[in-house]
C-alpha cells in the first residue's frame, strides 16, 4: 500500500497564510541537503540564507523567482547580522503571507539560535516547521574516514563548542580530559590553542590524537592531523579557513586508513563571507516601519 504524504508547502499554498521552515542545508556538499529541504526551497517565496549554506544549493534548488536575503554569521566576527534582525525579517515576510525558508548550514537545531527564531514565531503566532539536516560533525567525519563511535574506538560522541573561557569549569575540563568518548567541537578552531592547553593542563593523555577538518565536505576540505604530544609543533598557532571542525579522540586514528575523498584544489575559502550589506539588510527591507 502507498502511503499518501501531503505536503506542508502545498497546504501552505492552499490557505495562503504565512509560514516560516527551518530548515538545515547540510555541511557543504549540495548533494547533502534532504529531499524535503530541496521542496520546500523550490517552492520558498523568500529564503533567509546563512553564511554556512553553498551557493550551489541556492543556485540549483530556488525559484528565480524567490527572494534571497543573506543573514550570514560569523564566530567571534563583529561583522554578522544581529539575531535580531534575522528574527525581525521572518516576521517582516511571513505576516506578508509569504513561504519562508530560514536556511541554516548543517542541521538546523545544532548549535544555531534557532530557539530564539522559535520564541518569535511563537509570539507572533506564526505557523513554523523544522526540517533537520546532516550536522557538521556527521559530514565531516564520513568525508574524513572516521566513524565517531567506531567499536574498539569509542562508544559516545559529544558535540561541543568553545568560545568563552569563562563558561566551562575545572570539573568539567577533567571529565573531558579523562573520557574516551569522541568529541567534536563546532566553532572552536579560533581557540583550539586554548582547548589544547586546558585539555593538558587537565592531563589529557598526551598520545591522544586530534584532527581539523576545514570546510568539510567541500571541494576544499584538508584534514589536519596530530596527537596531542606534537600539536605544538604541528597546529599551534596555524591560521584555519572557516569553517573548521575540530575532532579528539581514538577514531582520529582511522582518517590515515579509510580517507575516500582527496582533493587536488587549491586552498580557498567555499563559502561566502560576511559582508556590510548582510549587515545593513534590515534597513534596506524598512523593517523599522514593518515591525
Amino acid at each position: 500500500m502507498l502511503l499518501q504524504h501531503t505536503s506542508s508547502v502545498k497546504k501552505h499554498a492552499q490557505s495562503g497564510a504565512g509560514k516560516v521552515i527551518l530548515a538545515g542545508a547540510g555541511p557543504g556538499d549540495p548533494d547533502l541537503i534532504t529531499v524535503k529541504a530541496a521542496d520546500a526551497l523550490r517552492n520558498a517565496d523568500v529564503v533567509l540564507a546563512d553564511r554556512l549554506v553553498s551557493e550551489v544549493i541556492l543556485h540549483r534548488y530556488v525559484s528565480p523567482a524567490a527572494e534571497i536575503v543573506y543573514v550570514g554569521k560569523e564566530c567571534s566576527k563583529k561583522r554578522s547580522v544581529p539575531q535580531r534582525t534575522i528574527n525581525e525579517l521572518l516576521v517582516h515576510y511571513a505576516l506578508q503571507g509569504k513561504l519562508v525558508v530560514r536556511l541554516k548550514g548543517g542541521d538546523a537545531s545544532i548549535f544555531s539560535n534557532i530557539l530564539d527564531e522559535l520564541q518569535t514565531l511563537t509570539q507572533h503566532a506564526i505557523s513554523y516547521e523544522i526540517i533537520p539536516g546532516v550536522t557538521a560533525a556527521l559530514g565531516a567525519a564520513a568525508y574524513a574516514g572516521m566513524p565517531l563511535t567506531a567499536r574498539g574506538y569509542a562508544t559516545a560522541v559529544r558535540f561541543l563548542t568553545y568560545y568563552k573561557s569563562d563558561v566551562v569549569t575545572d570539573a568539567y575540563w577533567k571529565e573531558l580530559a579523562a573520557t574516551e568518548d569522541t568529541l567534536v567541537l563546532y566553532m572552536s578552531s579560533g581557540t583550539l590553542d586554548q582547548v589544547v592547553q586546558k585539555l593538558t593542563d587537565h592531563h589529557i593523555a598526551k598520545e591522544k590524537q586530534l584532527a581539523v577538518i576545514e570546510q568539510a565536505t567541500t571541494c576544499f576540505q584538508q584534514v589536519h592531523t596530530c596527537s596531542l604530544y606534537d600539536y605544538d609543533t604541528k597546529l599551534k598557532g596555524r591560521a584555519l579557513a572557516s569553517p573548521s571542525l575540530v575532532v579528539i579522540g581514538k577514531i582520529v586514528a582511522l582518517h590515515q586508513q579509510f580517507r575516500w575523498l582527496e582533493n587536488s584544489h587549491s586552498r580557498q575559502l567555499y563559502f561566502k563571507p560576511v559582508t556590510e550589506e548582510m549587515i545593513n539588510v534590515h534597513q534596506q527591507n524598512n523593517l523599522k516601519h514593518a515591525i
